[in-house]
């Protein structure tokens, strides 16, 4: 789990986001679980950081990536409960987050574009930039690994606790 905790290190990119990270609205996504084994806040650095380390590999757009990276799951609300009458929660979230995000600080046209379009193939919108690819093909990973890391952990630890015994 240590590779997690590289971002807190990298001051490149806590440059970049140190001001959201130190927002009450941000900090605030810690305490909404987001997949089960993790929480919203973690979700949306390791988003953010994968990212931004992609988009610096890649010489693009790092501040802009590191920081909707971190803004694209804005929202306070559980979403396995709370149903909209808009359209299911992959098309409405991201307006949601994208909203909450314009309220906390001014966003530039790829910021927007990012957020907005994080759920792409969930949501038939195609992202325009590279960035936005970046981050929505990141988010899906990471959704995956925060699910299917700790399951997978907890089956092998069962399966040795048997051979134990």
């Amino acid at each position: 789990m240590e590779k997690y905790r590289a971002w807190q290190h990298d001051e490149e990119y806590l440059a970049l986001v140190g001001d959201l990270l130190a927002k009450p609205e941000v900090q605030r996504l810690a305490d909404f679980t987001q997949h089960h084994f993790s929480n919203r806040l973690e979700h949306s650095i390791r988003v953010s950081y994968t990212s931004y380390l992609i988009a610096k590999k890649m010489h693009l757009d790092v501040r802009s990536t590191a920081r909707a990276g971190l803004l694209h799951d804005l929202f306070y609300y559980d979403w396995r409960t709370t149903k909209f009458d808009l359209g299911t929660h992959a098309y409405v979230h991201p307006r949601i987050a994208l909203h909450n995000a314009e309220h906390l600080t001014e966003l530039n046209a790829k910021e927007r574009d990012i957020i907005i379009k994080h759920m792409w193939g969930a949501t038939l919108a195609l992202p325009r930039y590279a960035e936005s690819y970046i981050v929505s093909l990141v988010d899906d990973y990471a959704a995956t690994a925060e699910v299917v890391h700790p399951w997978r952990m907890r089956m092998i630890e069962k399966v040795a606790g048997k051979a134990a015994n």
